[in-house]
């Protein structure tokens, strides 16, 4: 059954910086800030959270359907979604952009900074969920404002279930718009900090959200798992020791594709977040959110 994955397709261009963002920032300057971070490292990768999310998912042997917007500088990653085996069907050229671009700075500690410019993003609004009979599931992922508003709306329409994740758009979206989204969403995933930005905003908390039509509240943690929330209860999911952790980049669309990947077969969704920190801490051992390699034994794991 094919997964419809509504989000981004950007070019990263991933620095390092080595030291720590904290050791550079002084807060009672903040008002005035004006740093420069020192990157002696640079490189250009495939990203944005629909083309992560449908690597990760093609490498479990899922079917990804990406609906997406590319800019005149964006064959290039259409023919590396067809190269592993992603449909490209939805995929938007706008002629007159460019692909959108994320400029990240990570630091010794695994944090990061990331300027992002939207580029063809801004035109995702103009693809529209399609009448397929096979499409039972999807995500609505960081993309243009817009375009996350109709999309979501689009698939509540069609009765197809989806998870909403906000991810880095979650500011975009006053109180009232997120709850909407809860409110069309079988289920929602976000990381702490987005768990509590969208606990201050809607005027509910993990414990709530879980308590109402959601068939469950992911919350994930890093290296330390995630907690999963059904009906008011939490039940936290220890995370799963990395070999190495090289780049967090793409670690969180990694999760979610193991987590479609999981609600596409009817597993429980213990088992589906199980199967994301797994996933996750193999992805974070690779340089780039499209490099990581999925062996079978991690599913039958």
């Amino acid at each position: 059954m094919p997964a419809l994955i509504c989000g981004s397709l950007a070019f990263d261009t991933i620095t390092t910086f080595p030291g720590r963002f904290a050791q550079q920032i002084l807060p009672e300057q903040v008002h005035i800030l004006n740093v420069s971070f020192l990157v002696p490292t640079l490189r250009r990768e495939f990203g944005g959270c629909a083309g992560n999310i449908a690597y990760s998912l093609r490498q479990l042997g899922g079917e990804p359907l990406v609906m997406a917007t590319v800019g005149s500088d964006g064959h290039e990653y259409l023919q590396r979604l067809q190269s592993w085996g992603a449909s490209a069907e939805y995929v938007r050229v706008v002629p007159d952009s460019y692909t959108a671009q994320a400029i990240i700075i990570t630091d010794i500690d695994n944090n990061q900074i990331t300027a992002f410019h939207p580029g063809a993003m801004q035109s995702a609004h103009l693809n529209v969920v399609p009448a397929r009979d096979d499409v039972r599931i999807a995500i609505v992922a960081p993309d243009g404002r817009d375009a996350m508003l109709q999309h979501a709306a689009q698939l509540a329409a069609a009765g197809i279930e989806f998870i909403f994740d906000p991810g880095q758009g979650l500011p975009m979206f006053d109180g009232a718009e997120l709850k909407r989204f809860v409110e069309q969403a079988s289920w929602v995933a976000v990381n702490d900090y987005e768990g509590r930005m969208l606990c201050e905003r809607t005027g509910e908390t993990l414990e709530s959200l879980s308590r109402s039509h959601l068939k469950g509240v992911i919350v994930t943690l890093g290296a330390q798992g995630c907690d999963l929330w059904q009906q008011g209860v939490r039940t936290h999911v220890s995370g799963v020791a990395a070999t190495e952790v090289v780049d967090p980049t793409g670690c969180g669309d990694a999760f979610r594709a193991a987590l479609l990947y999981g609600l596409e077969r009817g597993w429980p969704l213990m088992r589906c977040v199980a199967l994301g920190n797994r996933v996750g801490a193999l992805k974070i051992a690779c340089r780039g959110g499209q490099n990581h390699r999925i062996d079978p034994a991690v599913l039958a794991a």
